[in-house]
């Protein structure tokens, strides 16, 4: 745990829909969570998956990013504890989707989550905080990497997939160099590998080499019950603890924890 060093603040990002951006951050937080760690949650997609996926119900979304966002509401108006222990979420709303327009005259427009997220972290309330970007490069995913330490790129093992990854480094660049110059890349997480499918092995391969030890180990396999846990309002590591994607995020999450620690000496 991190508690006396502030939180450390990841975007979970690729503008590619349904490559496992959500599923990975719920079930990356609850496997952080379950090892003691206080972590945050920020749903910052308007299409509010990652709310629904913690079962957190519209009637329960008292406040949202958007309030923060649009109404200067603090971070701690809109948190709500979720039915995992450790694990709190910031929940997400349709009117997120209108957030582009309605931010475009505001002063400070891509630090709005960043300058939202400050005091909590002087306050040392969370450990982790882990932001689901909406799969698009628009300006709620600009808040996200100019608020972030750190990115986390879920890649699916298809084709075109390194591809898309191209475009989001770049993006990564020109935020490095313009808005937030800590940024880095933490890691590229490969989603959706199916050991029956040459092209997912090709996939990681290539991966490998253009990316190095930037890509994690850990690989998360296409598994039915990762899927299913959604419509029943749990991360898969509560839904089904021991089939093989839970298992994965677990290794996920021991794996960056080991990354963080490596970090912090060659830092200290």
């Amino acid at each position: 745990m991190q508690t006396n060093m502030g939180a450390r603040v990841f975007a979970i990002a690729n503008q590619k829909g349904g490559v496992g951006k959500t599923t990975t951050t719920i079930n990356l937080g609850t496997a952080l969570a379950a090892t003691g760690a206080r972590v945050l949650l920020i749903d910052s997609d308007p299409q509010g998956n990652a709310s629904t996926g913690l079962g957190l119900s519209a009637a329960n979304r008292t406040r949202t990013l958007y309030d923060v966002l649009m109404d200067d509401h603090s971070i701690a108006d809109a948190v709500v504890k979720t039915a995992i222990p450790g694990l709190f979420v910031v929940p997400s709303e349709a009117d997120l989707s209108g957030v582009e327009l309605e931010l475009a005259q505001r002063p400070r427009r891509a630090f709005r989550l960043k300058d939202a997220l400050e005091p909590a972290r002087a306050l040392g309330a969370w450990d982790y905080v882990l932001i689901d970007c909406p799969p698009s490069l628009n300006l709620l995913t600009l808040n996200a990497m100019t608020a972030a330490d750190g990115m986390l790129v879920p890649l699916q093992c298809e084709f075109f997939a390194l591809e898309g990854l191209t475009q989001l480094l770049r993006t990564v660049d020109r935020v490095r160099d313009t808005l937030n110059p800590t940024l880095e890349l933490q890691g590229v997480v490969l989603t959706m590998f199916d050991k029956r499918n040459s092209l997912s092995a090709q996939v990681a391969k290539d991966a490998r080499e253009h990316l190095g030890d930037k890509v994690y180990l850990t690989v998360i396999p296409r598994n039915v019950r990762i899927s299913e846990a959604p419509s029943f309002g749990q991360p898969a590591l509560i839904y089904d603890m021991k089939c093989s994607g839970s298992q994965a995020y677990i290794d996920l999450a021991r794996e960056l924890l080991a990354r963080e620690r490596a970090a912090r000496l060659l830092t200290a």
